[in-house]
Protein backbone atom coordinates (compact mmCIF):
# COMPACT_ATOMS: atom_id res chain seq x y z
CA UNK A 1 0.00 0.00 0.00
CA UNK A 2 1.20 3.26 -1.14
CA UNK A 3 2.02 5.48 1.88
CA UNK A 4 2.46 9.26 2.79
CA UNK A 5 6.20 8.61 2.77
CA UNK A 6 6.21 7.26 -0.60
CA UNK A 7 4.12 10.06 -2.34
CA UNK A 8 7.30 12.86 -0.62
CA UNK A 9 9.71 10.76 -1.88
CA UNK A 10 8.29 10.89 -5.38
CA UNK A 11 7.38 14.43 -5.36
CA UNK A 12 10.64 15.42 -3.67
CA UNK A 13 9.06 17.51 -0.73
CA UNK A 14 8.80 16.53 2.72
CA UNK A 15 5.55 13.97 4.66
CA UNK A 16 4.35 17.25 6.07
CA UNK A 17 3.77 18.86 2.74
CA UNK A 18 1.75 15.83 1.77
CA UNK A 19 -0.01 15.76 4.78
CA UNK A 20 -1.02 20.10 4.49
CA UNK A 21 -2.05 19.03 0.59
CA UNK A 22 -4.26 15.96 1.44
CA UNK A 23 -6.03 17.72 4.28
CA UNK A 24 -6.69 21.00 1.89
CA UNK A 25 -4.25 23.28 3.83
CA UNK A 26 -3.84 26.43 1.41
CA UNK A 27 -0.37 27.40 3.50
CA UNK A 28 1.16 25.06 0.81
CA UNK A 29 3.12 26.90 -2.49
CA UNK A 30 1.08 26.36 -5.37
CA UNK A 31 3.76 24.57 -7.16
CA UNK A 32 4.41 22.43 -5.06
CA UNK A 33 1.03 21.44 -3.80
CA UNK A 34 0.69 20.22 -7.86
CA UNK A 35 3.63 18.24 -7.71
CA UNK A 36 2.64 16.68 -4.90
CA UNK A 37 -1.23 15.65 -6.66
CA UNK A 38 0.56 14.62 -9.58
CA UNK A 39 2.48 12.63 -7.50
CA UNK A 40 -0.53 11.15 -5.76
CA UNK A 41 -2.10 10.31 -9.14
CA UNK A 42 0.76 8.12 -10.55
CA UNK A 43 1.28 6.15 -7.12
CA UNK A 44 -2.54 5.70 -6.81
CA UNK A 45 -2.32 7.01 -3.52
CA UNK A 46 -5.43 7.23 -1.32
CA UNK A 47 -5.41 9.16 2.41
CA UNK A 48 -6.29 7.03 5.18
CA UNK A 49 -10.15 7.75 5.89
CA UNK A 50 -9.76 6.54 9.29
CA UNK A 51 -6.40 8.27 10.03
CA UNK A 52 -8.05 11.67 8.92
CA UNK A 53 -11.28 11.10 11.08
CA UNK A 54 -9.52 10.25 14.03
CA UNK A 55 -7.28 13.52 13.90
CA UNK A 56 -10.72 15.54 13.32
CA UNK A 57 -12.52 13.63 15.97
CA UNK A 58 -15.58 12.61 13.48
CA UNK A 59 -15.84 10.80 10.39
CA UNK A 60 -17.23 12.17 6.84
CA UNK A 61 -20.27 9.51 7.56
CA UNK A 62 -24.02 9.96 8.15
CA UNK A 63 -25.90 7.24 10.34
CA UNK A 64 -29.40 7.01 9.06
CA UNK A 65 -31.56 4.26 11.43
CA UNK A 66 -34.81 3.21 10.25
CA UNK A 67 -37.54 1.06 11.28
CA UNK A 68 -38.17 -1.55 8.51
CA UNK A 69 -35.78 -1.81 5.39
CA UNK A 70 -37.97 -3.72 3.39
CA UNK A 71 -40.40 -1.24 3.35
CA UNK A 72 -40.39 0.44 0.06
CA UNK A 73 -41.15 4.23 1.84
CA UNK A 74 -37.91 4.27 3.51
CA UNK A 75 -35.89 2.86 -0.23
CA UNK A 76 -37.32 5.69 -1.86
CA UNK A 77 -36.51 8.14 1.80
CA UNK A 78 -32.94 7.14 2.11
CA UNK A 79 -32.18 7.90 -1.63
CA UNK A 80 -33.72 11.15 -0.87
CA UNK A 81 -30.61 11.46 1.91
CA UNK A 82 -27.67 10.14 -0.23
CA UNK A 83 -28.57 12.22 -2.90
CA UNK A 84 -27.76 15.53 -0.28
CA UNK A 85 -24.81 13.36 0.96
CA UNK A 86 -23.21 12.89 -1.81
CA UNK A 87 -23.24 16.60 -2.58
CA UNK A 88 -21.93 17.79 0.73
CA UNK A 89 -19.00 15.29 0.68
CA UNK A 90 -20.89 12.91 3.32
CA UNK A 91 -21.28 8.88 2.60
CA UNK A 92 -24.47 7.55 4.54
CA UNK A 93 -24.61 3.80 6.62
CA UNK A 94 -27.90 2.50 6.64
CA UNK A 95 -29.23 0.61 9.89
CA UNK A 96 -32.29 -0.96 10.24
CA UNK A 97 -33.53 -1.27 13.89
CA UNK A 98 -36.39 -3.41 13.03
CA UNK A 99 -39.12 -1.58 15.50
CA UNK A 100 -36.55 -3.06 18.33
CA UNK A 101 -35.78 -0.24 20.85
CA UNK A 102 -33.00 -2.61 22.16
CA UNK A 103 -31.47 -2.89 18.54
CA UNK A 104 -31.75 0.58 18.11
CA UNK A 105 -30.24 1.83 21.06
CA UNK A 106 -27.25 -0.51 19.62
CA UNK A 107 -26.46 1.50 16.35
CA UNK A 108 -26.91 4.76 18.03
CA UNK A 109 -24.22 3.53 20.31
CA UNK A 110 -21.97 2.39 17.61
CA UNK A 111 -22.31 5.94 15.65
CA UNK A 112 -21.31 7.30 18.89
CA UNK A 113 -18.37 4.84 19.10
CA UNK A 114 -17.79 5.34 14.94
CA UNK A 115 -18.16 9.17 15.85
CA UNK A 116 -20.48 9.93 12.83
CA UNK A 117 -20.80 13.21 11.68
CA UNK A 118 -24.61 13.04 12.13
CA UNK A 119 -27.32 11.07 12.69
CA UNK A 120 -31.18 10.71 10.77
CA UNK A 121 -33.13 8.53 12.46
CA UNK A 122 -36.87 7.30 12.51
CA UNK A 123 -37.23 6.58 16.39
CA UNK A 124 -39.29 3.16 17.69
CA UNK A 125 -41.05 5.01 20.34
CA UNK A 126 -39.33 6.97 23.31
CA UNK A 127 -37.05 9.46 22.89
CA UNK A 128 -34.10 7.61 24.90
CA UNK A 129 -32.23 6.88 22.48
CA UNK A 130 -32.27 10.45 20.17
CA UNK A 131 -31.77 12.36 24.06
CA UNK A 132 -28.32 10.53 23.92
CA UNK A 133 -27.32 11.56 20.65
CA UNK A 134 -28.39 15.29 21.33
CA UNK A 135 -25.94 15.07 24.72
CA UNK A 136 -23.24 13.81 23.35
CA UNK A 137 -23.78 16.68 20.73
CA UNK A 138 -23.90 14.94 17.79
CA UNK A 139 -25.92 16.57 14.84
CA UNK A 140 -29.03 14.70 14.60
CA UNK A 141 -32.70 14.82 12.19
CA UNK A 142 -35.70 13.20 13.23
CA UNK A 143 -37.69 11.95 11.11
CA UNK A 144 -41.02 10.62 10.09
CA UNK A 145 -41.88 10.14 13.87
CA UNK A 146 -42.76 12.83 16.65
CA UNK A 147 -40.88 11.48 20.05
CA UNK A 148 -42.25 13.32 22.95
CA UNK A 149 -40.36 15.97 24.80
CA UNK A 150 -36.70 16.21 22.66
CA UNK A 151 -36.21 19.30 20.77
CA UNK A 152 -34.22 18.80 17.88
CA UNK A 153 -34.64 19.12 13.82
CA UNK A 154 -37.29 16.85 12.43
CA UNK A 155 -39.46 16.29 9.29
CA UNK A 156 -43.12 14.88 8.81
CA UNK A 157 -46.33 14.45 7.38
CA UNK A 158 -48.93 15.37 7.88
CA UNK A 159 -50.16 11.86 9.19
CA UNK A 160 -53.74 13.06 10.25
CA UNK A 161 -54.76 15.34 7.47
CA UNK A 162 -54.13 12.38 4.97
CA UNK A 163 -55.65 9.65 6.74
CA UNK A 164 -58.44 12.13 7.13
CA UNK A 165 -59.32 12.23 3.55
CA UNK A 166 -58.75 8.96 2.76
CA UNK A 167 -61.50 8.26 5.32
CA UNK A 168 -63.76 10.78 4.05
CA UNK A 169 -63.34 9.78 0.77
CA UNK A 170 -64.40 6.01 1.74
CA UNK A 171 -67.74 7.55 3.50
CA UNK A 172 -68.24 10.08 0.16
CA UNK A 173 -68.60 6.48 -1.73
CA UNK A 174 -71.00 5.30 0.26
CA UNK A 175 -69.49 2.94 2.37
CA UNK A 176 -70.92 2.36 5.97
CA UNK A 177 -68.96 0.50 8.65
CA UNK A 178 -65.58 1.65 7.96
CA UNK A 179 -62.67 -0.13 10.26
CA UNK A 180 -59.35 1.31 10.64
CA UNK A 181 -55.65 -0.78 11.28
CA UNK A 182 -53.49 1.29 12.13
CA UNK A 183 -49.92 0.59 13.97
CA UNK A 184 -48.82 0.16 17.00
CA UNK A 185 -49.83 2.20 20.34
CA UNK A 186 -46.67 3.84 20.71
CA UNK A 187 -45.60 5.58 17.78
CA UNK A 188 -46.63 9.16 16.88
CA UNK A 189 -47.60 7.99 13.24
CA UNK A 190 -50.15 5.77 14.52
CA UNK A 191 -51.67 7.84 17.23
CA UNK A 192 -52.08 10.29 14.31
CA UNK A 193 -53.58 8.65 11.48
CA UNK A 194 -55.78 6.68 13.76
CA UNK A 195 -56.59 10.34 15.20
CA UNK A 196 -57.35 11.68 11.39
CA UNK A 197 -59.70 8.55 10.74
CA UNK A 198 -61.78 9.67 13.84
CA UNK A 199 -61.87 12.61 13.22
CA UNK A 200 -63.22 12.28 9.36
CA UNK A 201 -66.31 9.91 10.80
CA UNK A 202 -67.32 12.43 13.22
CA UNK A 203 -67.14 15.68 11.00
CA UNK A 204 -69.44 13.24 9.02
CA UNK A 205 -71.87 13.13 12.46
CA UNK A 206 -70.96 8.81 12.36
CA UNK A 207 -70.41 6.79 15.41
CA UNK A 208 -66.71 5.97 16.05
CA UNK A 209 -67.16 2.03 17.22
CA UNK A 210 -64.02 1.08 18.57
CA UNK A 211 -64.98 -2.50 17.72
CA UNK A 212 -63.57 -1.47 13.95
CA UNK A 213 -60.36 -0.33 15.91
CA UNK A 214 -57.12 -2.46 15.09
CA UNK A 215 -53.70 -2.09 16.58
CA UNK A 216 -50.94 -4.05 14.32
CA UNK A 217 -47.45 -3.61 13.64
CA UNK A 218 -46.91 -2.01 10.60
CA UNK A 219 -45.97 -4.71 8.47
CA UNK A 220 -47.84 -7.22 6.00
CA UNK A 221 -48.56 -10.18 8.53
CA UNK A 222 -50.38 -7.68 10.90
CA UNK A 223 -52.23 -6.33 8.45
CA UNK A 224 -53.75 -9.72 7.45
CA UNK A 225 -54.27 -10.79 11.11
CA UNK A 226 -55.71 -7.66 11.87
CA UNK A 227 -58.35 -7.72 8.77
CA UNK A 228 -58.93 -11.30 9.10
CA UNK A 229 -60.08 -10.52 12.60
CA UNK A 230 -62.45 -7.73 11.65
CA UNK A 231 -64.17 -9.86 8.72
CA UNK A 232 -65.28 -12.34 12.26
CA UNK A 233 -67.58 -9.73 12.77
CA UNK A 234 -71.16 -9.73 12.63
CA UNK A 235 -72.17 -7.57 10.64
CA UNK A 236 -68.56 -7.17 9.10
CA UNK A 237 -66.94 -4.07 7.81
CA UNK A 238 -67.73 -2.59 4.65
CA UNK A 239 -64.87 -1.18 4.28
CA UNK A 240 -61.13 -0.62 5.64
CA UNK A 241 -58.63 2.17 5.70
CA UNK A 242 -55.33 0.96 6.63
CA UNK A 243 -52.46 2.59 8.13
CA UNK A 244 -48.99 1.95 5.99
CA UNK A 245 -48.87 0.32 3.05
CA UNK A 246 -47.39 -3.09 4.31
CA UNK A 247 -50.74 -3.38 6.10
CA UNK A 248 -52.91 -2.54 2.91
CA UNK A 249 -51.11 -5.11 1.01
CA UNK A 250 -51.92 -7.89 4.13
CA UNK A 251 -55.31 -6.45 4.42
CA UNK A 252 -55.73 -7.18 0.72
CA UNK A 253 -54.05 -10.43 0.91
CA UNK A 254 -56.77 -11.74 3.38
CA UNK A 255 -59.58 -10.36 1.50
CA UNK A 256 -58.49 -12.31 -2.02
CA UNK A 257 -57.77 -15.55 0.26
CA UNK A 258 -61.54 -15.16 1.71
CA UNK A 259 -62.99 -14.60 -1.38
CA UNK A 260 -63.98 -11.39 -0.16
CA UNK A 261 -64.81 -8.43 -2.97
CA UNK A 262 -63.50 -5.34 -3.07
CA UNK A 263 -64.38 -2.70 -3.45
CA UNK A 264 -68.07 -4.33 -3.77
CA UNK A 265 -68.17 -5.96 -0.36
CA UNK A 266 -64.91 -4.46 0.79
CA UNK A 267 -63.33 -0.56 0.31
CA UNK A 268 -59.80 -0.77 0.93
CA UNK A 269 -58.09 2.70 0.82
CA UNK A 270 -54.60 2.20 2.62
CA UNK A 271 -52.01 5.57 3.34
CA UNK A 272 -48.08 5.57 2.03
CA UNK A 273 -48.08 5.21 -2.09
CA UNK A 274 -47.39 1.39 -3.07
CA UNK A 275 -45.38 1.69 -6.22
CA UNK A 276 -47.21 -0.77 -8.04
CA UNK A 277 -50.64 0.17 -6.48
CA UNK A 278 -51.83 1.33 -9.94
CA UNK A 279 -51.16 -2.19 -11.56
CA UNK A 280 -52.73 -4.73 -9.19
CA UNK A 281 -56.67 -5.43 -9.71
CA UNK A 282 -58.53 -3.36 -8.61
CA UNK A 283 -55.88 -0.77 -8.28
CA UNK A 284 -55.65 0.71 -4.70
CA UNK A 285 -56.46 3.94 -3.45
CA UNK A 286 -53.56 5.43 -1.24
CA UNK A 287 -52.28 8.04 0.91
CA UNK A 288 -49.05 8.91 -0.70
CA UNK A 289 -46.44 10.76 1.05
CA UNK A 290 -43.26 12.77 -0.45
CA UNK A 291 -40.82 10.14 0.44
CA UNK A 292 -38.07 11.02 -1.78
CA UNK A 293 -38.51 14.98 -0.21
CA UNK A 294 -39.04 13.60 3.62
CA UNK A 295 -35.76 12.28 3.14
CA UNK A 296 -33.63 14.85 1.26
CA UNK A 297 -35.32 17.36 3.52
CA UNK A 298 -34.04 16.02 7.02
CA UNK A 299 -30.40 15.46 4.80
CA UNK A 300 -30.53 19.17 4.25
CA UNK A 301 -31.35 19.78 8.20
CA UNK A 302 -28.16 17.57 9.27
CA UNK A 303 -25.95 19.52 6.57
CA UNK A 304 -27.17 23.12 7.98
CA UNK A 305 -26.84 21.31 11.43
CA UNK A 306 -23.35 20.52 11.12
CA UNK A 307 -22.64 23.44 9.87
CA UNK A 308 -24.42 25.75 11.86
CA UNK A 309 -24.70 23.75 16.00
CA UNK A 310 -26.09 26.63 17.58
CA UNK A 311 -29.19 27.28 15.56
CA UNK A 312 -32.58 26.70 17.08
CA UNK A 313 -34.87 23.39 16.13
CA UNK A 314 -36.36 23.35 12.68
CA UNK A 315 -39.17 21.49 11.88
CA UNK A 316 -40.57 20.79 8.55
CA UNK A 317 -43.90 19.21 7.71
CA UNK A 318 -44.81 17.96 4.54
CA UNK A 319 -48.09 17.45 2.30
CA UNK A 320 -49.91 14.48 1.66
CA UNK A 321 -52.29 13.39 -1.37
CA UNK A 322 -55.19 11.06 -1.91
CA UNK A 323 -55.08 8.91 -4.86
CA UNK A 324 -58.38 7.49 -5.70
CA UNK A 325 -58.30 4.13 -7.65
CA UNK A 326 -60.67 1.39 -7.83
CA UNK A 327 -60.49 -0.10 -4.61
CA UNK A 328 -62.51 2.27 -3.28
CA UNK A 329 -64.92 3.12 -5.94
CA UNK A 330 -68.27 0.77 -5.83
Amino acid sequence: MTTIYDVARHAGVSAATVSRVVNGRSSVDPVLAERVRQAMGELKYRPNAVARSLRKSQTTLWAVIISDIGNPFFTAMVRGVEDVAQKAGFSVVLCNSDEDPAKEGRYVTAALDDQMAGVIISPSGRATHVNRLVEAGVPVVVIDRQPPGVAVDIVLVDNEHGAELATDHLVEAGYERIACITGPRRLSTAAQRLRGYQRALRARGRPVRTELIRFADFREEGGYAAMADLLRQDPRPDAVFAANNLMTVGAVECLVDQGVRIPEEVGVAGFDNIPWAHLVRPSLTTVDQPTYELGRTAALLLAERITEPTRPATSVTLHTQLHVRESSRR
